[in-house]
């Protein structure tokens, strides 16, 4: 576990006592690991397309997706494949017309030089975010996820997440999921570790990890 990780479910557990009981039982997870089995390989525009194809459905769907639209292009795909390969040929892999539309209008964006997705680290969370929803087909989950995943910012709370949402439930014990201002407001106390603060609530919906 790296240093500075160790320090924010450190400083975490200092915060919250809830939370440091959170850590006790479940350990410090790692919250930029993008469990993708390497099929983004480095690139943010492919990362990209897998959250976008994964929306809404099965992780496993998405990756079969995904894997097609690879199969397809030949290789990690990029903005020019994907415009190459054009609308209703992304469909024809088993996707909605949506989204092929939605990676259309990424490799688009991303084409044309609106969105240069491979160089956002000099940008703030919040320019970050409002770059990528700007693309139809990216909201402010997809938009968070990349944030965690891709960019590694430290501060993220995807407020708007039921997972996220329902693990605050069962960590305060309370009678109804609280609703995403609520949860919102309920993350500003951790700042500026707020990502970890997530990762550790995801990871308590599942079974405690020996430690």
């Amino acid at each position: 576990m790296t240093e500075s990780r160790q320090q924010a479910y450190a400083a975490l557990a200092r915060m919250d006592r809830d939370l440091g009981r959170l850590v006790d039982r479940y350990g410090t997870p790692d919250p930029f690991e993008f469990h993708d089995g390497g099929r983004a390989s480095g690139s943010n525009f492919a990362a990209m397309s897998l959250h976008i194809l994964g929306q809404q459905i099965s992780t496993t769907v998405a990756f079969l997706l995904y894997d097609r639209l690879r199969d397809a292009i030949g290789d990690t795909p990029t903005a020019k494949d994907v415009l190459t390969l054009g609308q209703d040929s992304i469909k024809a892999l088993g996707t909605s017309r949506s989204k092929a539309g939605y990676l259309i209008n990424l490799a688009d964006h991303v084409a044309s030089g609106v969105l240069d997705i491979e160089n956002m680290g000099g940008l703030s969370d919040d320019d970050a975010i409002q770059a990528l929803v700007a693309v139809t087909g990216i909201g402010v989950w997809s938009a968070e996820m990349f944030l965690i995943h891709q960019l590694h910012r430290p501060d993220i709370f995807p407020a708007g997440d039921v997972g996220l949402r329902n693990a605050l439930k069962r960590l305060y014990g309370s009678a109804e999921i609280p609703a995403v201002a609520a949860a919102h407001e309920t993350g500003r106390r951790w700042r500026p570790f707020r990502t970890y603060a997530a990762a550790l609530l995801w990871r308590s919906l599942t079974v405690p990890v020996e430690l």
